[in-house]
């Protein structure tokens, strides 16, 4: 059973391909002027999406055409090269000039998660028996589609990640004239108000004490968009150290959930070559 539809993976795979540098086939600089053949980039991409939708270690995934150690090397490789956060920014740029980015009504939730082996970005988990967690601060247009996150520990609350987190609409580019942002109970405060006034935001804040259902505002697409990517299980119970690692993860993951989206909303208005015979 394949990790995703072909229809997403390949149009992902091209892309990605199209960001790789160069590479010859044998090392130009080994010694004796050969070398065992270099790993297929496909193959590496392929184990790459293994282990982020179904969560198993890279000594699960590994096999005769991959081993574990070339995994992590070729995915510390790409992450230096930042090739996982250009593809995400390219799938943005394509759901934008398609379908349009919400930009003018955003939403930021925080979601608490599995962090078994601790890390840069585990804490103490108030949810979980003070085991090791973490928290990550999520943004979403307002159709839910993944702008950012700020990672931290699960102790962590959410309100002082909103700073860092509304940092993040910076890499957007031009916005609209004005945005409203949506926030749970959570962010209900002075100091909340006061920041989202200084950059000229217009704040749609649950007040803590009344149900949800009274007070319904938007912010189910970031509560959507957290359900999205707990699909991953990589994401769900992470148990990657580094917070450069986990971030690619979550770039890869996100850029998944906007082609899917792109493809699944173009679907009835737009025809190109390879599209799906069926509505996705």
């Amino acid at each position: 059973m394949p990790v995703l539809p072909s229809w997403v993976t390949e149009p992902l795979w091209d892309q990605f391909a199209a960001l790789l540098p160069r590479r010859p086939i044998f090392d130009p600089t080994h010694p004796l002027g050969c070398h065992r053949r270099r790993i297929s980039d496909r193959t590496v991409f392929d184990k790459l999406l293994q282990v982020l939708r179904f969560g198993c270690s890279y000594e699960a995934i590994a096999d005769a055409t991959c081993s574990a150690s070339t995994i992590r090397a070729r995915r510390d490789e790409w992450i230096r090269l930042g090739l996982f956060a250009r593809l995400k920014q390219v799938a943005l740029d394509a759901y934008d000039r398609v379908v349009g980015l919400v930009l003018g009504r955003i939403a930021i939730d925080g979601a608490i998660t599995k962090a078994p082996g601790g890390g840069e970005a585990a804490g103490r988990s108030p949810v979980d028996r003070g085991k090791q967690g973490m928290k990550r601060s999520g943004m979403t247009d307002g159709y839910g589609i993944p702008i950012g996150r700020v990672l931290a520990g699960a102790n962590r609350h959410d309100s002082p990640l909103l700073a860092p987190t509304l940092d993040l609409l910076e890499e957007l580019g031009p916005l609209p004239d004005e945005i409203t942002v949506h926030l749970d109970a959570g962010y209900d405060s002075a100091t909340t108000r006061t920041l989202l006034n200084e950059r000229r935001l217009h704040g749609r804040i649950a007040h803590k004490g009344i149900q949800a259902p009274i007070q319904a505002t938007r912010r189910w697409p970031v509560e959507r968009a957290h359900a999205w990517q707990n699909a991953f299980h990589r994401l769900a119970r992470c148990y990657e150290r580094r917070i450069n690692v986990i971030d690619a993860f979550f770039d890869l993951a996100d850029t998944i959930i906007t082609v899917r989206n792109l493809i699944r909303r173009a679907w009835t208005t737009h025809r190109w070559e390879g599209r799906p015979g069926r509505q996705p």
